[in-house]
C-alpha cells in the first residue's frame, strides 16, 4: 500500500513508519520536527522528510493517511487528507486492523506497562515464539519497537492516552485483546482526564468492551482495581489476581522462585516482581511452560530508561528511570532505596509532563521522595512557556513534596553545577523523567564519574 504518516516523528509514529517499510509499504511522512533517535532511524532507511507540513504531497492515489497525536486537528495536511475524502486513521485503529485475525495480548495500567511488554517479548524470544509486538521503549535484542508480519500473536502495550487529534479514544479501546494484564490505576494525563474519577472511568470502559471469556490479569493489591474488578463479578470475563512473583533474595539479588527451584534476575524492586508475575502469566496463558519463562527471564536487563544503570561502581551508582507520575516515583524510589540501604540516595525528577507542570496536580507528589537523603526537582521555564502554562511557585512545591529542604532549579546551569559539586562518595545517584533534562547531558556527567 501507498501510506502517508502526518507526525511521524514521535517514538511510536517513526517506528511504525519503519515497519510499515519493512512490511513492503511505500512509506512518506511528515512533522514540523523531528529529533534523534528518530532522526537517525528514518533516515537509515530513506524515510527521513524535510521538516514541515506539505499538503500536495497528499492524492487520491494514496491507500492510507495515518495521523499521530502530535499533529493538531487544523494541520494543513489532515486537512487536505480529509478534503480528498481519503482513508484516514490512528496509528491504534491501524495496529488494531492489523491484528485483527491475531490472538491479540494487551498491556495495560497506569504503570509497568513497557516492563511487563517487555518481559513478555523477551521471553518470547528466547522461546523461539513468532509473534507480532508494539512496545513504547528500546528493548535490547530488538532493533524495532515494531513487528508486523503475518505472525498468529500481538503483544501490544495499551496506553490509556487519546488516539489522535480527530480520534478521541483511549489507545486501549481499539484493540479488544483475547487476553490482557492490567497492572494497576493511579490517576495521570490531568490535561486529558481533568478528574481522577473520570481518569479511572477509562479503564470500566476498557474492561466494558471486552468480549465475553476474555482472560483479565489484575493486580490485585492495587485497591482501585481491585474495587472496580469486585464491581464487575457479574461480568462474563475471565478475571485473574496476582500479586508479585514468589522471591527471595541473596547478596543483592532476587532470585524467582518456582517448583523448589531459584532463578535469578538482574532486575530488582518490589513493582518488578509484580511485573514479572503478569509477564509468566501472560507467557503460560500462551501455552509456555512457567519453568522456560523463568528461564528466560533470567536474561532480562530491563527496557531502555526503565531502572537503567549508567554507572555501576562499588561506592557509586547511577540510574535513569523514566518514572514521571507519582505511582512510577514512589515505586522507583522504593526499589532503589530497599536494594542498596547501605548508600545514600539523591533523587533528581524532572517535571516534564503537563500533568507533573500543573499546579493542581503537583501534591499528588507528596512525601515521594521522602526515601532519598537528598532531593532534586527540576524543571524548565521553557516548556511551560511551550505548553502554554503558568509559571510554578518554588515555596508551593515544596509545600506540595512535603520537604522543605528539597532543591529546585529552573535553568540548565543551575543543574549542572550542581552536579558538577555533587559528592557522589557512597551515594546511589536515581535520575527520574519522561525528558530529557533540557538536553543536560547526564549519561556524560555519569560517565566522567
Amino acid at each position: 500500500m501507498r501510506i502517508h504518516v502526518i507526525a511521524m516523528g514521535g517514538v511510536v509514529m517513526h517506528n511504525l513508519s519503519i515497519a510499515l517499510h519493512l512490511a513492503g509499504h511505500q512509506i512518506t511522512g511528515s512533522d514540523d520536527e523531528i529529533y534523534n533517535p528518530a532522526k537517525d532511524r528514518l533516515s537509515a532507511h530513506g524515510l527521513l522528510p524535510l521538516p514541515g507540513w506539505y499538503p500536495d504531497k497528499l492524492s487520491r492515489e494514496l491507500d492510507l493517511v495515518i495521523i499521530g497525536m502530535h499533529a493538531k486537528k487544523d494541520n494543513p495536511e489532515l486537512l487536505r487528507a480529509q478534503e480528498l475524502n481519503l482513508k484516514l486513521v490512528s496509528y491504534p485503529e491501524f495496529i488494531a486492523i492489523h491484528a485483527e485475525h491475531k490472538k491479540r495480548i494487551v498491556i495495560a495500567g497506569s504503570h509497568g506497562k513497557t516492563t511487563t511488554t517487555s518481559m513478555i517479548m523477551h521471553a518470547l524470544k528466547a522461546l523461539q515464539a513468532d509473534y507480532d509486538y508494539l512496545v513504547g521503549a528500546p528493548l535490547e535484542g530488538f532493533e524495532h519497537m515494531i513487528r508486523l508480519s503475518p505472525a498468529p500473536v500481538m503483544i501490544i502495550e495499551g496506553d490509556e492516552y487519546l488516539s489522535s487529534p480527530i480520534d478521541l479514544v483511549p489507545k486501549i479501546l481499539h484493540y479488544h485483546p483475547q487476553v490482557t494484564a492490567i497492572t494497576g490505576i493511579a490517576w495521570d494525563h490531568i490535561n486529558v482526564f481533568p478528574s481522577e474519577q473520570g481518569y479511572q472511568q477509562v479503564f470500566k470502559t476498557y474492561l466494558d468492551s471486552l468480549a465475553p471469556g476474555t482472560v483479565v490479569y489484575y493486580f490485585n493489591e492495587d485497591l482501585a482495581l481491585r474495587d472496580m474488578i469486585e464491581g464487575c463479578q457479574d461480568s462474563s470475563l475471565d478475571f485473574q489476581p496476582y500479586t508479585a512473583y514468589p522471591h527471595t533474595s541473596r547478596n543483592g539479588t532476587a532470585y524467582l522462585i518456582y517448583d523448589h527451584q531459584e532463578y535469578p534476575i538482574a532486575i530488582f524492586g518490589l513493582h518488578n516482581l509484580q511485573n514479572i508475575q503478569a509477564a509468566v502469566n501472560v507467557c503460560k496463558a500462551l501455552g509456555y511452560p512457567e519453568a522456560a519463562v523463568l528461564k528466560a527471564l533470567t536474561g532480562f536487563k530491563g527496557a531502555a530508561k526503565r531502572l537503567q544503570p549508567l554507572f555501576l561502581s562499588d561506592r557509586k551508582k547511577v540510574y535513569l528511570d523514566f518514572a514521571h507520575a507519582p505511582s512510577k516515583v514512589r515505586a522507583t524510589v522504593s526499589a532503589i532505596r530497599e536494594q542498596y540501604t547501605g548508600l545514600r540516595l539523591i533523587t533528581i525528577l524532572e517535571l516534564h509532563t503537563f500533568s507533573s507542570l500543573n499546579k493542581s496536580f503537583i501534591p499528588q507528589y507528596n512525601k515521594s521522595l521522602d526515601p532519598a537523603d537528598e532531593a532534586v526537582v527540576f524543571y524548565n521555564k521553557h516548556t511551560l512557556e511551550i505548553k502554554r502554562m503558568p509559571d510554578l511557585d518554588k515555596n508551593e512545591i515544596k509545600n506540595d513534596f512535603g520537604c522543605s529542604d528539597l532543591f529546585i532549579f529552573t535553568q540548565n546551569k543551575e543543574l549542572e553545577e550542581y552536579l558538577d559539586h555533587l559528592d557522589t562518595e557512597n551515594s546511589i545517584v536515581l535520575f527520574m523523567s519522561s525528558g530529557t533534562f533540557n538536553g543536560v547531558n547526564i549519561k556524560d556527567w555519569a560517565n566522567r564519574l
